[in-house]
């Protein structure tokens, strides 16, 4: 028999093509490119496994142990999946090794941009974020806000880290060194890139990232919402050409096939369900909340890092930046609540049960009921108005009652949803948010295309459930006590029976 004789050059590159590749809980194995690989093996990326998917969910589902590292995995999976669909893929070849055709480096772009869309992503995910939003907030509102007026999110959080890390090791000089332009990752990530489809693929009523966790965080709670057909859904994806009115100007947009209608439906449905039954649900969102506002107070008394802290610990000290992690927010609270450096009582016993996993009590009064609301048709938010005006309301007697008749123990949190549960925006609310005059432009919407490429809005379709159930939303809010306040709200005959 004869050996074919293999080059270095050859060998070299047959070694890369098989060099990394990742075990999946959900799809087996992953395959990585080599800049991939450098990325995930990046501090700024190994971060991501100290971070749990969902929070503090792991105190009710003790499942819920995922990693936004995982997820993030699977959100490149899922991208690298949508683009084969689509037929925007290139061969491995190029796609493993240095070509830089157009098409290979949106293929290239598409991957890496899932990879690092939660490279920012704060200690206990959205838990933590929530008051670093607010904090943030607060500091703009009285012109205190360091560097540019920009939420205090991880999206800018993980901007900074993909265009400001340039030395060995750093995400933006592994990007340069594979000829990828760091401020065109950045962009599809924010979702404001000028190509519609990379940004859809990202961010969208049916994008990879949704793709992922919805059934992530259904495997790994036990829940069975968050099942979808995702095969058939990628199958039946599509795309047709918009053309903006200026001449030789058109763009790509995502869609799928009237086929997968209902498939897609189901999609939108279980999302919709999952968001109610399980992250919205008061005995886990509690802990999230309990947390939330224990970081509020931790920021304000400058016991954490601050957002700007942040900035410079990615760009000096990478190792200490890696710290910023689950461990470290956990570590912080047991120190102030062992040593006894938070003088304050509420505060005290708030880090206690947090730590120990103390459950706050639940309130229920009327004003606080979980109730679906219908969108007006004008598609204005102005419905919830007088509802979340009446529980402030409520909220505000609960507090006077406490000052009048508390021994200074008593203390409520209270959750009002800034965003409700919907399954995604009706008809009005997209032509009304800058897609007047042609709402295929509009980024998030589902589009469908029937057999000869036409597409029509999801929600404008006579055969579409979706369409009206977009008018409505599921309001969600609730408000928790500790012991004391709780017995105080009972004996003066203020909670329900």
């Amino acid at each position: 028999m004869s050996r074919k004789t293999v080059t270095r050059k050859e060998s070299g590159r047959n070694n890369r093509r098989r060099k990394g590749q990742i075990y999946d809980v959900l799809y087996g194995f992953i395959r990585l490119t080599e800049t991939e690989e450098a990325i995930i093996n990046s501090p700024y990326y190994q971060r991501l496994r100290w971070i749990k998917q969902l929070g503090f969910a792991n105190y009710i589902f003790d499942g819920a142990e995922h990693t936004r590292f995982a997820h993030a995995i699977g959100v490149l999976h899922s991208a690298d999946q949508m683009v084969r669909s689509l037929g925007k893929n290139v061969s491995d070849e190029k796609l493993f090794d240095d070509a830089a055709d157009r098409a290979t480096l949106f293929h290239k772009s598409i991957r890496i941009a899932a990879l690092l869309h939660d490279i920012g992503t704060f200690p206990f995910s959205h838990s933590i974020e929530g008051a670093y939003i607010r904090y943030g907030e607060s500091l703009r509102n009285s012109g205190k806000l360091p560097g540019k007026q920009l939420p205090s999110n991880h999206e800018h959080l993980g901007s900074f880290i993909i265009k400001n890390t340039g030395f060995k090791g750093g995400i933006s000089r592994i990007l340069e060194d594979a000829n990828l332009d760091s401020a065109t990752i950045s962009k599809i990530i924010k979702g404001d890139s000028d190509d519609l489809l990379a940004n859809q693929i990202l961010h969208s009523d049916i994008d990879a990232d949704r793709m992922d966790y919805l059934l992530r965080d259904a495997h790994h709670t036990g829940i069975k919402y968050g099942h979808i057909d995702r095969d058939y859904i990628l199958h039946h994806l599509s795309t047709f050409e918009l053309h903006d009115g200026k001449p030789g100007t058109k763009r790509e947009v995502l869609a799928v096939k009237e086929n997968a209608l209902h498939a897609v439906e189901d999609f939108l449905i279980a999302r919709f369900s999952w968001y109610s039954q399980v992250v919205r649900n008061s005995s886990s969102a509690k802990y999230d909340i309990l947390a939330a506002h224990i970081a509020h107070y931790l920021l304000e008394q400058g016991l954490i890092y601050r957002y700007a802290e942040l900035f410079d610990l990615v760009v000096k000290d990478p190792e200490r930046f890696f710290g910023f992690n689950d461990v470290y927010f956990m570590s912080r609270a047991q120190d102030l609540y062992w040593s006894g450096k938070v003088k304050d009582t509420v505060l005290h016993e708030q880090l206690r049960m947090l730590i120990y996993r103390i459950p706050p009590r639940t309130l229920r009064f009327p004003e606080c009921e979980h109730r679906i609301l219908e969108v007006e048709s004008d598609g204005g938010t102005h419905w919830k108005i007088p509802v979340v005006k009446k529980l402030q309301d409520k909220i505000g007697e609960i507090n006077e009652l406490f000052r009048e008749h508390g021994s200074g123990k008593e203390w409520i949190i209270a959750d009002v949803p800034v965003k409700d549960v919907m399954f995604t925006k009706d008809a009005h609310s997209i032509r009304k948010g800058g897609a007047a005059e042609n709402p295929y432009s509009a980024r998030d919407p589902i589009k469908v295309v029937d057999s000869n490429g036409r597409p029509t809005l999801l929600v404008e379709r006579e055969n579409s459930l979706v369409a009206k159930l977009s008018r409505y939303v599921n309001f969600i809010p609730n408000v928790y006590a500790n012991e004391a306040a709780y017995e105080l709200l009972k004996a003066r005959k203020f909670l329900e029976a």
